[in-house]
């Protein structure tokens, strides 16, 4: 296997999407797409998601699946668009999305989800092994973030999601429902940690502190040795102390509404109403 890696920043979301695949073999998966949308016109494009398309054709691959780290807050997922180009691609997410969905079906009050995990092809238990072809991926529980956050790990390549961040961003937070900083020191303490020095790590998001130019790829000797928040010598205590301090004065993403909404039922959107229209519900909350 040539295990080779193709990025996708959206400077919207500050999010990466990649493309892992197999030189050789032409297979081919997809982590983490993102589907454009504008808030205030309720307009949804393909933007981001088109170089990843134009991507995967010229190079001839075939991508087996579509791999979410997680139902994220920031960004619509663009995943089910991928089967309109590529019919047999499959959308994989942890089993414990069901955890995720049960959580928000009750705070949107969304009757007509089914909270059981059916809308997403795939459901992966923590230490299987997905095949795709030629790629090998093994699935790494890393809760703290979410209840349901898993990493990828392929060959030497681990994709992270929102666990941790490039060592000048730190690590995810962990204040959205069922979060844990207790768990997310435990996730990466004991499962990216653990890893060999050598294992590349592609982040989920860099928000690019400071102004600095785009950086996407660190490795687990780097992170153990620089991260700013969680650097291989500091205590669960201090971590746990200082991640909920943190995530006290962190405003909610921009996104978070119709985000949820939609990657809970694996990038698929509302039903339809009567007039033909789909819509996003937004909880209010009177003074």
């Amino acid at each position: 296997m040539d295990l080779q890696i193709k990025h996708f920043f959206d400077p919207g979301t500050f999010t990466l999407t990649y493309v892992a695949y197999d030189s050789q073999s032409k297979d081919a998966v997809v982590v983490d797409p993102v589907w454009d949308f504008d808030q205030a016109t309720g307009k949804l494009s393909t933007k981001a998601m088109e170089p990843v398309v134009e991507f995967l054709q010229a190079q001839r691959l075939q991508p087996y699946f579509v791999l979410e780290t997680h139902a994220h807050a920031d960004h619509l997922s663009s995943s089910q668009l991928f089967k309109n180009v590529f019919p047999s691609v499959k959308v994989a997410i942890c089993e414990r999305i069901t955890e995720v969905q049960k959580t928000f079906k009750a705070f949107f009050n969304l009757s007509d989800l089914d909270a059981t995990g059916k809308d997403f092809d795939v459901l992966l238990k923590d230490g299987q092994i997905l095949e795709a072809g030629s790629l090998k991926i093994k699935v790494l529980a890393t809760p703290g973030h979410t209840p349901a956050c898993v990493s990828y790990l392929i060959g030497d390549a681990l994709f992270s999601g929102d666990a941790i961040f490039m060592p000048d961003s730190g690590t995810g937070r962990c204040d959205f429902p069922h979060g844990s900083a207790e768990l997310l020191y435990k996730s990466i303490t004991e499962r990216i940690y653990t890893l060999p020095d050598a294992t590349r790590i592609f982040v989920g998001h860099d928000y690019q502190p400071q102004g600095r130019e785009l950086r996407y790829q660190t490795s687990v000797a780097e992170q153990k040795e620089k991260n700013i928040q969680l650097a291989g010598h500091v205590s669960e205590k201090d971590f746990v102390q200082f991640r909920k301090q943190r995530d006290s004065t962190l405003a909610a993403p921009k996104l978070l509404i119709p985000s949820l909404q939609v990657n809970i039922r694996a990038g698929h959107l509302p039903p339809a109403e009567s007039n033909g229209v789909s819509y996003i519900k937004t909880p209010l909350k009177p003074q």
